[in-house]
Formats: structure tokens, sequence, C-alpha cells
């Protein structure tokens, strides 16, 4: 299979109508947040326990198309002894992996940072193939303020977003491309939408700038949304404003654009969704690509015990089950009522 088989097949896998990617990639030091809220020290044992519990929920392969693994997970094996890529596999899921290393200030831009992770990636990337990795994710962070971000910082995390993508491609490996602008802060929806317009121009001009191909990435970015520290918007609200900006902003060539949920709760990622899924034809596949969102409830209900197994994969099943509703608009808050 050439290359570019690889690719067109791999992005056949994972934008399918009514599935979503599973943001399973969270580092050590965030995972044992996650495990700490729950009550529970995350050692590697529990990680690999509770990573297997939910990689094995019954029939999970209906609503998530892939899986973004942390390098950890990708090396481990479940509690079955299976390689969790394979236990994914075989759920009809595409495993794939979190190729950056985190980010640190922007040098000569108070306030703004910088993702690392360039150095290498043609190497780690062979190796994480050959471990079942068929697509990759790479996050940048674009903070608000009136101030923020910086030109410097659109431009520089953008050129780093391409070069990342273009090697992925080079390598028969789709990339998620994921530019986060953050919630954090007091904006409006209206400053939030200016920052998002900004940045997603500049991220396409940077991909084409590389030759990257638009039909084999996935665009995983933030809804638009006001600050959390300002008044929330409606789900109509949210959808009015993020789909403005993306239709002025993203080339239709995009196959599917996956939403992170970027600290908002589980229904209201859910509810978000759905708004956008409900208003008028889209060019792309508008779905989701959620860490915390999906796997809150779960971690809750297991809370370190492997007796709530049953438990953990039901809460998991339920809230991909509602996402992928809210992928065609067919979701409606009484839902979260059922069993």
């Amino acid at each position: 299979m050439s290359i570019q088989e690889e690719l067109t097949a791999t992005i056949a896998d994972l934008v399918q109508p009514g599935k979503g990617i599973l943001a399973a990639d969270e580092s050590t030091p965030t995972i044992a947040k996650r495990f700490k809220a729950v009550g529970v020290e995350s050692t590697e044992g529990k990680r690999r326990e509770y990573r297997s519990i939910i990689f094995s929920t019954p029939d999970l392969g209906k609503y998530i198309s892939g899986v973004i693994l942390y390098e950890e997970t990708l090396e481990q094996l479940s509690l079955e002894d299976v390689a969790m890529p394979k236990l994914l596999a075989s759920q009809g899921i595409v495993p794939g992996i979190k190729v950056d290393k985190g980010k640190g200030p922007l040098v000569n831009a108070p306030g703004d940072e910088i993702t690392y992770g360039l150095d290498g990636l043609e190497s780690r990337l062979e190796e994480y193939k050959k471990l079942g990795a068929r697509f990759a994710k790479w996050r940048d962070v674009f903070h608000i303020s009136d101030t923020l971000p910086s030109r410097q910082a659109v431009k520089a995390n953008a050129e780093v977003l391409a070069r990342y993508a273009a090697v992925c491609q080079s390598m028969g490996i789709v990339p998620i491309v994921e530019p986060e602008v953050l919630i954090d802060g007091h904006h409006s929806i209206e400053r939030a939408g200016e920052v998002s317009e900004a940045v997603l121009r500049e991220v396409f001009k940077a991909l084409y700038r590389h030759h990257v191909d638009l039909e084999t990435i996935v665009l995983k970015p933030s809804m638009v949304t006001p600050g959390k520290e300002s008044p929330s918007a409606s789900p109509e609200q949210v959808a009015e404003h993020t789909l403005m900006i993306f239709r002025r902003a993203v080339p239709a060539a995009v196959p599917g654009i996956f939403f992170l949920s970027g600290g908002q709760t589980p229904a209201e990622a859910t509810v978000n969704l759905n708004a956008i899924n409900s208003m008028g034809y889209h060019p792309w596949e508008l779905s989701f690509s959620y860490g915390r969102a999906l796997q809150e409830p779960a971690q809750q209900a297991w809370a370190g015990d492997l007796a709530n197994a049953d438990k953990a994969q039901a809460a998991l099943h339920k809230r991909a089950r509602l996402n992928g509703l809210a992928r065609s608009g067919d979701y409606s808050p009484e839902m979260e009522n059922e069993d």
C-alpha cells in the first residue's frame, strides 16, 4: 500500500458518520490529577487497569472511530495481556498517538507559549507506527486577553503545526492538527471568534506553505465560546459563532473537524456539538475528540476498583453514544437521564 493509500484509508476509518475520537492521551502528570479527583493514586498498574477497562468497553467501536494514546499506553499490555493498540483494533477503532512534547514560554512574547517536539519526530513516528499507531496528534495553545495572542505567537505556532503535519503525512500517518484557543479568561464570545479566525487563517496558510494534503488531515479546534470567567453562552450562540468563523477560515477540503471539549462539562460539550450539527449544511464532518468530557463519568464510576469495571464501561458507552447522536443533531438533554 502506498503512503497516499495509507492516509486515505485511515481518514476513511476516522471520519465516519456517528463516530468521534476519544482523547486518552493524558500525560503522566495530567492523569495523576484526574485520578486524584476520584481518590486514586496514579501508578503504572492503575493506569494500565483503567485504560484496559475503557478500551474493552463492549460496542465502543459503534461510536468511537479512533483513540489518541500516550506513549506509555501505546507500549502497554491490557489486563488480558493484549497490546493496547491491538485491543482497540479488535473493536474496529484506529489507534493514534500524541507526539508533541508539551509547551513552554515563547521567547520575547510574554504570556504566549510554544509547543516542543519537532526534533527527532520522524524517528519517533517510525517506532510508533511499528507499534500500531496510524494517526498522530499535536496540540498548540493560544491564550486570549485584550492583547494575546501576539502576532508572533500565532505565526510561530502555526508554523510548528504545519511542519509536524508534513512530517506525519510523509510517513503515511494522518495528522490531527490541534490549535486550541483556550477557554481561560473573561473574554467575550466575539473576542474568542476574532482570535479563532486569526489562528485558523494562519494555520491553513502554513499548511499550504508546507504542501500538506488537506484531504488527509483532521482539524481538532476549540468551539467558539466566551471565557469561563464570563457569562456563558447558549448552545445556539456557540453554534452560530463557531460556524460563522469556521466557514470563513476552514477550507472545504478538510474532511473532518473534531472539536475538543476544552474545559466544558460532559453535558455542555454534547449539547453544544448537537447545536452545531443542527444548524444548516456543512462541507465538513463535524464531530468530537473529547478527553475529560468523555472519560470523567467513567473515572468516577471506576474510582480505582476493578469490581466497578462494568459501571465504568457503561458510563463511557453512554457518553460516547450521546455524542454520536449529537453528530447528527439527534441528541436531546432528556437523554442524560436515561440508563
